[in-house]
């Protein structure tokens, strides 16, 4: 198995960061199409196999950040990621980062999934007081998924992000380790 079942839910489980060369081809896929970088602000970007390798090697190595990818339990695919970083140990609080990479696997309730879980291992087992995120105002899909998991908004930064000709509001949302009453991770032995 080239995937580890880290922490699993009903239908995916989030393996630590893969760098397999057929993985990296997906990833590499993923990043240079706009169905996905639209919505994450990098489409201008480009990115050729060799810089993504590098950058997913560097996430594979890094102590400090957690992140893993998102596998299907049905088949074992690779497909997308979600990530805990920005880390403040003081006010206890760490960036989210997510995206679904396989077209077919979005808007059925995995990144939803991926969230909750990751939610559940932030505030219960690293002990976080917050989760905040950033969006594109344009990205209703991603905003009802953000509000389903418990986020709330909390600002927005106006005309903050060009992409194609137009600049868009950056959207503001957090959660509190209160507010998150969660229990989805499954291979759990202390409940």
């Amino acid at each position: 198995m080239k995937y580890f079942k880290k922490i699993l839910g009903d239908r995916i489980y989030l393996s630590p960061k893969s760098v397999f060369d057929e993985d990296i081809e997906k990833y590499t896929k993923w990043i240079n199409d706009s169905e996905v970088t639209d919505y994450i602000g990098s489409t201008s970007k480009i990115t050729t196999y060799t810089s993504e390798k590098e950058y997913l090697e560097n996430l594979a190595q890094n102590k400090e950040d957690v992140n893993l990818d998102i596998i299907s339990l049905n088949g074992d695919k690779l497909i997308g990621t979600v990530s805990l970083d920005s880390f403040n140990w003081i006010d206890r609080s760490a960036v989210l980062g997510i995206f679904i990479g396989e077209d077919e696997y979005r808007s059925h309730g995995y990144g939803t999934e991926a969230i909750n879980l990751i939610l559940e291992y932030g505030f219960k087992y690293l002990n976080l007081h917050s989760i905040r995120l950033d969006l594109l105002s344009v990205n209703e899909r991603a905003h009802k998924c953000y509000l389903k998991c418990g986020f709330k908004d909390t600002g927005r930064s106006r005309e903050n992000v060009f992409l194609n000709g137009k600049y868009y509001d950056l959207m503001h949302m957090d959660i509190l380790e209160n507010e998150f009453t969660g229990d989805y991770i499954k291979n759990k032995n202390i409940k």
